[in-house]
């Protein structure tokens, strides 16, 4: 694909260009799972935050919506990548597994010896967890707890989480329904009966091609360091792929892209008005290795507080995130009270607000 220069590009077109990439402008999405399809992992180490990613792409949907098609197993929730938390289509959820479990075993590895957990007891904690959701149907976390505590496997102090994390990382357990504001552990082949077998290459090009498709414009470092792959393994896959996507130059930078998407520096970039409001842990800010294109790096502070690995709401606009939200009060109350950074001029942020509460209450 020709390779397009960007003299008429800077980041907030580049920003602009992501929103558009990740249906989050125009009309989205018709459904939660296939918004959940088309981004193919969105991080959600925080339900709610999850769930308003995945609403915020389809407009009209509530709540409800999402949490439906979690409990019918149309999406999941589980640790594909990074040692997070992400929602994904079921059916792509085991070769994901595949080419990141080993790298985030090595990874952990040191602090599973902290933990004192060796592989007999991840196979002691597999058949417990196995044989309990056999016999009662999905269990909550604190119900696995118990059943490993009275089996002799410990679970305090970061132990027990360790544990299903990994169980979950080797497609033994996943995360299934709701029980209020938590979901229960199922059993992987029961809640995922059909799941997609690719070969190790093939998997990686089609990651590759969805990413790019879905979070375009990218560099092929931010692939890589959004699930953790190898780089030159990465490099080297890329190459059966680079002829679907176009090549948008910045600044000395290649991004990748879709050539639906890069279309749109020559028919007009939408977005220029637009106003989101963005849950914490967004793939528009979090799916990029390098965010300084859409976050002045002197306000990114104001982000991740103290950098403790807490994202806070984004407010968006014209593909810049340009401050903070929160929601104060409850109910017919609850309003949604933006910080800006300094300097930044209010935009109008009426209709974003009533979208996220109408989501809410639906």
């Amino acid at each position: 694909m020709a390779k397009t220069e960007g003299n008429r590009v800077n980041g907030r077109i580049i920003g602009r260009l992501r929103l558009a990439s990740q249906g989050l402008l125009g009309a989205g999405f018709s459904s939660a799972p296939e918004a959940v399809r088309w981004m193919t992992a969105m991080q959600a180490q925080d339900l709610a935050a999850g769930m308003w990613a995945v609403g915020s792409r389809v407009p009209g949907s509530g709540l409800s919506d999402v949490r439906a098609a979690i409990d019918a197993g149309t999406i999941v929730r589980s640790w594909p990548m990074r040692g997070t938390l992400h929602l994904v289509p079921p059916e792509d959820l085991r070769w994901m597994l595949d080419l990141t479990a080993e790298r985030l075993l090595r990874s952990v590895a040191s602090r599973h010896r902290e933990l004192g957990i060796t592989w007999p007891d991840i196979e002691k904690c597999r058949d417990i967890a196995l044989e309990l959701i056999a016999a009662s149907g999905p269990v909550s976390r604190a119900g696995l707890f118990a059943a490993l505590e009275a089996a002799g496997q410990p679970t305090t102090g970061q132990r027990g989480i360790h544990i299903l994390g990994t169980l979950c990382r080797h497609a033994w357990l996943v995360l299934g329904p709701m029980a209020g504001n938590q979901q229960h552990f199922a059993a992987f082949d029961e809640w995922i009966p059909s799941s997609r077998l690719l070969e190790r290459p093939d998997a990686l090009a089609e990651w590759m091609l969805r990413y790019f498709t879905s979070h375009g414009p990218a560099t092929i470092r931010d692939f890589a360091w959004w699930t953790q792959l190898p780089v030159t393994e990465v490099r080297s896959a890329f190459e059966s792929i680079r002829d679907q996507l176009a090549c948008l130059e910045f600044e000395g930078t290649e991004y990748w892209l879709s050539p639906e998407t890069a279309a749109l520096l020559e028919e007009g970039v939408p977005g220029q008005r637009s106003v989101l409001l963005l849950p914490g842990f967004d793939e528009f800010l979090l799916g990029y290795m390098d965010r300084g294109l859409v976050l002045d790096a002197e306000h990114s502070g104001k982000i991740v507080p103290g950098n403790n690995g807490v994202f806070k709401k984004t407010m968006v606009a014209g593909g810049e995130v340009i401050g903070t939200w929160a929601v104060q009060g409850t109910g017919p109350s609850a309003a949604v009270v933006p910080e800006l950074f300094d300097g930044r001029k209010l935009p109008v942020f009426s209709k974003a607000a009533r979208r996220y509460l109408d989501f809410l209450k639906r």
